[in-house]
């Protein structure tokens, strides 16, 4: 990421952002929205129907094991509330935690103890939640996309982004008048994990109506 606390989803991102144009470049976009469907359709439905222990342990691990340019090839160009434009964001947020779990502690930890709102027990993270329990917490809401409920799973995520996004908020006005380059990119960070929160919930609204495609 861009420093501890700035707003990157995109650095782990280990090959070029237009990766699809290399790939399919003589493709119709059409044909490229196809392809980003069919394999988060199929690899969803694969994987819930017949939920495979040591399978789901690749999955939630994904990222560590490959990086996330594999998954960025396939579903980084999907609109946000579809599946594929969903799973992306499930494993950017998994990895925003998993590559620096302290500022992701550090986030919580200040929007936890300010918010009034249901989203803590949504989230389901112990209080407080050090690094270590947040990079468990992110991989138990990746795996409840595979093997458990998956809009509940998109509810906790959304929630999380929420808590996130508010202590960033406030760490940002912390540092406004001492630091404003760190204060610029917190709050762009704040704005990066709201937009996260809406879609990911629009996108547990849409798959409980069979709609999320």
């Amino acid at each position: 990421m861009s420093d501890a606390t700035g707003p990157g989803f995109h650095k782990p991102v280990r090959r070029p952002a237009d990766v699809f144009d290399r790939l399919f470049g003589t493709e119709d976009p059409a044909e490229v929205s196809r392809v980003a469907h069919s394999t988060a359709a199929a690899l969803l439905s694969r994987v819930r129907e017949e939920p495979d222990a040591s399978v789901v342990d690749r999955l939630v691990q994904f990222t560590d094991l490959h990086g996330i340019h594999d998954i960025a090839e396939l579903w980084s160009r999907s609109p946000a509330r579809t599946l594929p434009g969903t799973l992306w964001r499930l494993y950017l947020l998994q990895l925003m935690i998993h590559d620096d779990p302290r500022t992701a502690a550090l986030l919580f930890e200040r929007g936890r103890v300010e918010l009034s709102t249901a989203d803590i027990v949504v989230a389901g993270a112990p209080a407080p939640a050090g690094p270590e329990e947040l990079v468990e917490l992110s991989d138990t809401i990746l795996r409840g996309v595979f093997e458990g409920d998956f809009g509940v799973a998109l509810e906790r995520a959304a929630a999380f982004c929420r808590i996130e996004a508010d202590g960033a908020t406030r760490l940002a006005d912390d540092y406004e008048l001492t630091e404003p380059e760190r204060a610029t990119d917190l709050t762009a960070r704040a704005l990066r994990l709201s937009a996260f929160a809406a879609d990911l919930t629009a996108a547990a609204s849409l798959w409980r109506r069979d709609t999320l495609n």
